[in-house]
């Protein structure tokens, strides 16, 4: 599905199988952004199986602007108990450095809201880095607020696999 946007020459788009390459560089840029860059696995194999394959764990909304790919968000749903509604997860957004201040993000942003509003989700929630002050003043002006009062946690890696194999 592709959706016009009132910034002209700019359109949003659902990702398809044949964007693995693309969203695959877009992953290696967000990372390199955040100064994570030994921290990316994600190979095109894995963004195809993962995005594409039998079984679809998130999904990915791209940016183009003069018929280049100049952002990319990937989300997934989750789940609240207490609202008893999915809810929309936000895991990465990334405009290229060259295209921010353009009203892309915020954009992206809106239309996942929509989104989130269509699919009768409760929330719409996503993380950022406490350094990113960039990223947290745009969240800020959107109106969202942080959960200072929660503390994300992770398991992952080794730490992981012993958690498995101890049950």
């Amino acid at each position: 599905m592709i959706t016009q946007t009132p910034i002209p020459g700019l359109i949003l788009r659902e990702a398809i199988d044949k964007d693995v390459l693309l969203i695959l560089d877009f992953i290696k840029a967000l990372a390199e952004y955040e100064r994570m860059s030994n921290e990316v696995m994600a190979t095109e194999e894995t963004v195809r199986k993962t995005l594409f394959g039998v079984k679809s764990y998130a999904e990915v909304i791209l940016a183009e602007y003069g018929g280049k790919a100049v952002g990319f968000a990937l989300f997934f749903h989750n789940y609240s108990t207490f609202v008893a509604k999915p809810g929309l997860y936000l895991e990465d957004i990334f405009v290229y450095p060259d295209f921010r201040g353009k009203g892309i993000g915020k954009l992206m942003m809106k239309y996942l809201a929509r989104l989130a509003v269509e699919r009768d989700c409760g929330r719409f929630e996503w993380s950022c880095l406490k350094w990113n002050t960039p990223s947290l003043d745009f969240y800020n002006s959107l109106g969202a607020v942080p959960m200072d009062d929660w503390v994300t946690l992770r398991i992952s890696g080794e730490k992981l696999i012993n958690l498995a194999e101890s049950f």
